[in-house]
């Protein structure tokens, strides 16, 4: 199950340079997350400062 990012993303950027396989994107209120590219690993919600990403 991929990850997904919630309405409380500020857009701060944190998350999108520590996905290995570069899933996630700003979209056009929020960054978003490509469930097809999306491995599982977690590496995004470790770093999301406003805990805006959950599975």
């Amino acid at each position: 199950m991929a990850y997904k990012i919630s309405s409380d993303c500020v857009s701060c950027g944190a998350c999108a340079p520590n996905c290995p396989v570069e899933a996630i994107s700003q979209g056009e209120t929020q960054y978003e997350i490509d469930a097809a590219k999306c491995i599982d690993c977690g590496s995004c919600s470790e770093v999301c400062p406003m805990s805006a990403i959950s599975q």
